[in-house]
């Protein structure tokens, strides 16, 4: 059932999302098929690492507040969440495997959501896509939240770059506030700002 939710303005009109969605399309299938060398490798490293499925799938909360199954090349053991969903605090979490700390630290892992981008569930740009069990979590504290559902989740985002994994309710709600912003004041030329950033904080090895 799709939820209901709120409308707040969007820095984009529609001929500006209708051109932004077709970039991500044509952008996403050169990516598929220039990074698939890389693909292979990760594939490789993951299965020389561990047994288990090397593609991690796991279903987020997306546009119009409708869930879909998110790919990531698996970065944790297959038991993971057997005690229920529980935030990665990332360096210290004893969850990862060896090459998935790897993966996690250089972004590798993310790579997987290029066909996310590809079929329309995601986009290059925007607020990174939440599970359901976190989103009922963060509306107790801010209700604007489903605002976010205006709007297709994406790979990066300035809240990304600059707040980094989300492994805490304050960290969750300065996210929003971040994203809550890019909505508003979103545009081509703020989506290739974003993009220029995060490829220069990935070439040059920063954490984010």
């Amino acid at each position: 059932m799709e939820q209901h939710y709120s409308y707040i303005y969007d820095g984009m009109n529609a001929f500006e999302k209708e051109v932004k969605r077709w970039i991500d399309f044509f952008f996403a299938g050169i990516c598929l098929i220039v990074f698939s060398p890389l693909f292979l490798a990760c594939y490789i490293a993951i299965k020389r690492d561990h047994d288990g499925p090397v593609i991690f799938k796991q279903e987020r909360i997306g546009r119009f507040g409708r869930p879909f199954t998110i790919y990531k090349f698996r970065s944790m053991t297959v038991n993971a969440e057997s005690k229920g969903p529980q935030l990665c605090s990332e360096h210290r979490d004893k969850r990862l495997t060896k090459t998935g700390k790897f993966l996690r630290e250089h972004h590798l892992d993310e790579l997987p959501q290029l066909w996310n981008i590809f079929i329309g569930d995601m986009a290059f740009i925007g607020p990174r896509p939440e599970r359901k069990f976190y989103i009922d979590q963060i509306i107790q504290h801010d209700p604007r939240y489903t605002y976010l559902y205006q709007i297709r989740p994406g790979i990066t985002s300035m809240a990304t770059l600059y707040n980094g994994y989300t492994d805490t309710m304050e960290k969750m709600l300065k996210r929003l506030e971040m994203d809550l912003d890019y909505l508003k004041h979103r545009s081509w030329w703020l989506d290739g700002k974003i993009l220029c950033l995060t490829f220069l904080k990935i070439a040059f090895g920063k954490k984010f």
